[in-house]
């Protein structure tokens, strides 16, 4: 049997522990070959296929980012995507695909599977908003950089008596912002699931500088003010429908130091949270979720995604995980208010 491997998407630390544990397994288990699939659904629209062995995956265990390469490339969007990625890979002999991605690469390869194309989905993303599973590989370690940024800044912060606003990822979901918030030892967090009162959030800001604290901010680049819109760098669409989001941190800033006269300066994370060395627990939980990925498409069970739930890795249809996104409950959110402002 011949597999292909995808990812898809954004970059995430974990996805070369997918690759290599896919493989692993694979080639000495049950002796299967595998490819690679160049920038995600990218290259099996221009038959970008590379061949994919052990030697090629020895050593990727610890390196962020994909081997692959990838792309938010969306197959459906293109003349004749279909017939493009059906082509590609029957000129390939590729019996079976891997797909590693976000919302975006599991909703095309949900469609996909639809039409025939045999394929299993394994969840990633730093943003932790795909459903079905407890956790997605790579968020674990965009938490732990974002904490960390979080507590460098509380001495900068305290120096000088400021605010600091800290922008993280987080389009749908506040799950970064709540996390590294809460364990960064933020006065105020502000999430998408939940419109925030600026006056409110000022006053929180004042009610520190009262005490002789300087407070820090932490809001996902989704968050939107009450009667408010999402900040954005531009209105161009990429190919999944999504703007680019950008803004709401300086905004934030602006907005606090004219209502408490306080001086207010922003910090946008950005991609750092998605680059780098992934943590311990995301090399763990790549590396079950590959594990996994391969017995489904050994068992056939295709159209099926790969899960955590508990400690067990299980198997949920493709079509669910990708239903709708998964948000941070408002009693989560609501267990931590002791600690805001």
């Amino acid at each position: 049997m011949r597999v292909g491997v995808l990812t898809g998407g954004g970059d995430c630390p974990g996805l070369n522990a997918v690759i290599r544990s896919v493989v692993r397994k694979g080639v000495q288990e049950y002796a299967f070959d595998f490819v690679g699939v160049r920038d995600g659904w990218l290259g099996l629209l221009k038959n970008d296929i590379v061949p994919l062995d052990i030697s090629a995956v020895r050593g990727i265990l610890p390196r962020g980012g994909t081997i692959l390469g990838s792309s938010r490339t969306n197959p459906f969007k293109h003349e004749d995507g279909l017939r493009r990625v059906q082509d590609t890979l029957a000129s390939h002999e590729v019996d079976a695909l891997v797909v590693i991605g976000g919302e975006d690469t599991l909703g095309a390869a949900t469609e996909l599977s639809r039409q025939g194309i045999k394929l299993v989905g394994v969840p990633k993303t730093i943003d932790n908003d795909v459903s079905g599973t407890d956790y997605t590989f790579g968020f674990d370690t965009a938490v732990g950089i974002a904490t960390e940024a979080i507590d460098r800044l509380h001495t900068t912060a305290e120096s000088h008596m400021r605010a600091l606003v800290v922008e993280v990822m987080g389009r749908h979901s506040g799950w970064i912002a709540l996390h590294a918030g809460v364990a960064g030892g933020a006065n105020v967090i502000l999430v998408p699931e939940r419109p925030f009162d600026i006056d409110q959030v000022c006053e929180l800001v004042k009610r520190r500088f009262e005490i002789n604290y300087a407070p820090i901010v932490v809001v996902a680049e989704g968050a939107v003010p009450k009667e408010g819109q999402l900040m954005v760098k531009d209105q161009a669409l990429d190919e999944f429908g999504h703007v680019r989001l950008s803004g709401i941190g300086e905004w934030l800033a602006q907005e606090i130091s004219a209502r408490t006269e306080k001086d207010a300066r922003t910090t946008v994370l950005g991609h750092i949270q998605r680059g780098g060395t992934p943590s311990a627990f995301d090399r763990w939980l790549a590396t079950r979720f590959g594990l996994h990925a391969i017995d489904a498409v050994k068992e056939g069970d295709f159209g099926r995604m790969v899960a955590l739930r508990g400690t067990r890795i299980v198997r949920v249809p493709l079509e669910d995980a990708t239903a709708q996104n998964k948000v941070v409950d408002p009693s989560l959110y609501d267990e931590f208010e002791a600690f805001y402002g």
